[in-house]
């Protein structure tokens, strides 16, 4: 088994979160994406979208997408359990990893791809006017977010998981892409202290 990983790139960050939080050791294979190694044919083989991260298993079974990736080792490593726990905690989980995949990480991505001059050769076309519209975007949903965090610690309730993970790597790309998150957050920018402080984060 062997993880392609490029490095701090948001996909491939949220897989060795999960893995760092559940004391898992995957050997990584580094791809050089700022070099476009990842869009070489060697990945392409691997994943015809020529995206980050890939897990290769023993067999030679080819898994992408993180959060599939994550959810093939929660299987295999069920505690910590970071996908809730039982029917009600399974389906919060699941709601609020949505909700922060579509509407914070999604967004924060999208402004950074489409106004950061660096990503002009992997965003084509960059529209300019997409990546403005989704600044506001990535607030409205703070704002959201903030005032739900008022009454419990974690995104989906009283326990870490996979959302508060994919908040984790989305807020700590609003400075990349230029969003300032408002000082008056304070709930988010609490929730945000808290996870950036755990161990998992620096993986």
């Amino acid at each position: 088994m062997r993880l392609f990983d490029g490095g701090r790139a948001p996909n491939p960050r949220r897989v060795r979160v999960f893995l760092a939080e559940k004391g898992i050791e995957v050997p990584l294979v580094p791809v050089d994406m700022a070099g476009m190694e990842h869009r070489g044919a060697p990945m392409a083989a691997r994943n015809p979208l020529r995206r980050l991260p890939v897990l290769e298993l023993d067999d030679g079974t080819i898994l992408t997408e993180s959060v599939a990736i994550c959810r093939y080792f929660e299987e295999l490593h069920p505690e910590p359990a970071l996908f809730g726990r039982g029917a009600l905690g399974k389906a919060l989980v699941e709601m609020w990893q949505r909700r922060m995949e579509f509407n914070l990480f999604g967004t924060v991505a999208a402004a950074f791809r489409h106004l950061h001059p660096a990503m002009k050769e992997w965003e084509v076309p960059q529209v300019p006017a997409w990546g403005e519209a989704n600044k506001p975007k990535a607030l409205e949903f703070l704002a959201i977010l903030d005032k739900e965090l008022a009454n419990r610690e974690f995104a989906a309730g009283d326990e870490f998981s996979i959302a508060d993970i994919t908040g984790l790597i989305a807020m700590d790309f609003t400075k990349p892409a230029r969003i300032q998150v408002p000082e008056e957050m304070g709930n988010v920018i609490r929730w945000h202290r808290a996870l950036a402080s755990r161990p998992s984060a620096a993986a």
